[in-house]
Formats: C-alpha cells, sequence, structure tokens
C-alpha cells in the first residue's frame, strides 16, 4: 500500500515547516507521492525537488485562492510549471491583493479592538511572501489575545471585510492548464472550520465549477467522513473527474497529522487516486 497526501502547506504560505521539514515529515510518515501546494506561490516547489531522494515521486502544486462565479473556492494545481509566466503573471497579481487584505486587517486590529501591531510585527508579516490570517493569528496567540490561531481568528479577524481579493476561478483554472498542470477542486464540501454543504447543495455548485472547467476533486480530505467521501467519489465518476486527496497540512499551525486523509483515520492506498496519478507521471 503506497500512501499519498497530495495537499501539503510550508512557510512559504502558511504552514509552520520549512520546505526541508516538509520532505522530512513526508519520508518519516511512509508517504510515497506527495504535493507541495502553498497558497498563491510557488516559491517552495524547485527547493522541494533537491530533497527527494529516489522512489518518492514528488509532485509540484499550487493552491490558488479564487471565486468563480458566484462561488469561493481553493483551486488546486498539479504538475505545474512554476516558471510559466502566465501562471507567474498571476501569483504577482496576488501578491498585491493579499498586501491589500494585510492592510485591511491591519487597520481593522486597530479601529476596532485597538490592537496596534509593532515594527517588528509588521516587518515580519511584510517580509513573507504570502501572508494571510494565520500569521496574524499566530501573532495575536503570542501576545496571549488567544489559545490558538483558529479561536484568533474567529474572534479578531473574522468580521474584518477586506472585499473580493480572490482570483477569478475561470483564469485561475485555465492559467492551470496553461502551465502544464491539472486543476482540482479542494475541500469541495467545506475546508478548515467551514460548515460542510449538503448533498443538495454542493450538486449546483459541482455543475457550475465543472462549466469553470475544474478537472478533478479532492475526494479524500482530512475533515470528510467518509460517507462524504464515498459521495464525492460518486459525484466525480458520475462527471468524469479525476480523484485527489489530501491532508491539508499545515504542520503546527493546524491540528491535523501528515497523510490524514478522512475523519475515521483509515489508510488510503494511492490505487484510489490511480487515474490521476497515471497523468502525473
Amino acid at each position: 500500500m503506497a500512501k499519498f497526501d497530495l495537499h501539503l502547506h510550508s512557510n512559504n504560505s502558511d504552514g509552520s515547516a520549512t520546505v526541508k521539514e516538509l520532505v522530512e515529515a513526508v519520508l518519516n510518515s511512509g508517504i510515497k507521492i506527495f504535493a507541495l501546494t502553498d497558497h498563491d506561490t510557488v516559491n517552495g516547489v524547485n527547493e522541494a525537488v533537491k530533497y527527494v531522494p529516489d522512489g518518492i515521486k514528488f509532485i509540484k502544486g499550487v493552491e490558488l485562492t479564487c471565486k468563480a462565479r458566484s462561488i469561493k473556492c481553493h483551486i488546486l494545481g498539479y504538475n505545474i510549471n512554476p516558471d510559466n509566466k502566465e501562471l507567474t503573471a498571476l501569483i504577482e497579481l496576488g501578491k498585491k491583493l493579499r498586501r491589500q487584505k494585510l492592510e485591511t486587517r491591519i487597520k481593522y486590529l486597530k479601529d476596532v479592538w485597538d490592537i496596534e501591531l509593532t515594527k517588528e510585527e509588521l516587518d515580519w508579516l511584510y517580509s513573507r511572501k504570502s501572508v494571510v490570517k494565520t500569521h496574524i493569528a499566530n501573532i495575536l496567540v503570542k501576545r496571549g489575545l488567544s489559545d490558538n490561531n483558529v479561536d484568533a481568528m474567529k474572534k479578531y479577524l473574522d468580521g474584518c471585510k477586506t472585499g473580493n481579493t480572490k482570483f477569478d476561478g475561470e483564469i485561475a483554472i485555465q492559467t492551470i492548464i496553461k502551465a502544464g498542470g491539472i486543476p482540482v477542486w479542494a475541500h469541495p464540501l467545506g475546508g478548515e472550520g467551514e460548515e460542510h454543504l449538503s448533498e443538495e447543495e454542493f450538486i449546483p455548485k459541482l455543475k457550475t465549477m465543472i462549466e469553470c472547467g475544474i478537472q478533478g476533486l479532492e475526494c479524500y480530505y482530512s475533515r470528510y467522513s467518509m460517507l462524504e467521501i464515498e459521495f464525492l467519489i460518486k459525484c466525480a465518476k458520475e462527471n468524469n473527474l479525476l480523484i485527489s486527496g489530501g491532508s491539508d497540512w499545515h504542520g503546527t499551525n493546524k491540528t491535523v497529522p501528515i497523510g490524514r486523509l478522512n475523519t475515521e483515520d483509515i489508510d488510503i492506498d494511492s490505487e484510489k487516486i490511480r487515474q490521476l496519478y497515471k497523468m502525473l507521471q
């Protein structure tokens, strides 16, 4: 049984581990097939290649934060060329959008909560290649304002309206394809801390995502029960979509263990994603 995990984050986005530490965690867990899919950046994928030994399959990836028509979603891109000009241009646009969002959140903390970040804290945030709520939340935890970053985000940041700073989903999907990649809808029933969609809510959204060009679904996911996974697999097969799976591991920034692909902690053989894996060879 070959273990896989196609959804991992390093500290190039909102994970806690360096790229080298991430690869070490993969090797220690017995995973044989893995992807690095940082949020809106590909900075770590070429570095990861240096640490991957023979016998381990590494997939260069990315996770783009999008809005596909009316649907807020994350799109995973597998086997992308990180040096593709169109992908690079899209990611540069993303940096500008994230900078705007960061500045809105900093102002919100000051205006609403009377929390003013220090110069050192601001310098650290601005020095990062990709800043998300987790980074700000970690600062608040260090200050003793919350027990963990999830609670910190809910209390201090979730009320902040940042406007639409997401990529257009159709453009993101087509950019992934032009970069040689396969676009897969990440955690389609809902991600970390989100209420999961019912079957009735999901089906029309799936129709829209197919129209936008999605080619696969992340059916196996650390926060999904086996019943939810079976439903997603059924939908994927009925619509000729590829089946993927990942833990959405963020190191110590989330409680999910690396390689966890369902809530029951059942081992999933890479044979379950055979069609996708063949395309990633």
